[in-house]
C-alpha cells in the first residue's frame, strides 16, 4: 500500500462477541485476533473490501484505554462516526434487524446519493451503513 490511510477502532466489553456480531451482521472478515488475559481481546483486525476496523477489550491496560472512555461513560453518545460502504444495504439492514440491532435511522435514499440506514451494534456503537461511496462519486 502506498500513501496514508485511516483505520477506525473501538473498544468493547465483550470483544469476542462483538467480533462475531460484526462478521455475521455487517460482513466483516477476521484478519487477526490476539487474545488477552481473562478472555479479552488485546487487538483484533477485521476487514471488509479494502477497509479495516480494529477493536479490543475495554479492560485492556494500555495507552488506548488510558486516553479513551467506554461508550457507556458518554451516555451512549458517540464522539466519532463510523460509515460502512456496502453493496447490498437492504441485506445488511435485514441482518441487523434479525440480530436485534436498534435502528437509529430507517432505510432511506439521501439527496447525495445511494441508500443508507443507521443502527447500534450489540454494545451500542452507531454504524451508518450505506451504498454511497464518495471515492466513486464526482462532486
Amino acid at each position: 500500500m502506498n500513501g496514508s490511510t485511516i483505520i477506525p477502532s473501538a473498544r468493547y466489553k465483550d470483544a469476542h462477541a462483538a467480533i462475531a456480531w460484526l462478521c455475521r451482521v455487517f460482513g466483516f472478515e477476521k484478519r487477526a485476533v490476539y487474545d488477552g488475559p481473562e478472555n479479552t481481546v488485546a487487538h483484533a483486525e477485521l476487514t471488509l473490501g479494502g477497509g479495516m476496523f480494529m477493536l479490543g477489550s475495554v479492560t485492556n491496560r494500555d495507552i488506548v484505554t488510558k486516553t479513551s472512555v467506554a461508550l457507556e461513560e458518554t451516555g451512549g453518545r458517540e464522539t466519532l462516526g463510523l460509515y460502512l460502504v456496502v453493496k447490498d444495504v437492504d441485506a445488511v439492514y435485514a441482518r441487523a434487524n434479525e440480530a436485534g440491532a436498534e435502528i437509529v435511522r430507517e432505510l432511506m435514499n439521501p439527496e447525495h446519493g445511494g441508500r443508507d440506514f443507521a443502527c447500534r451494534d450489540l454494545e451500542g456503537h452507531i454504524w451508518w451503513i450505506g451504498s454511497y461511496n464518495p471515492w466513486e462519486t464526482q462532486g
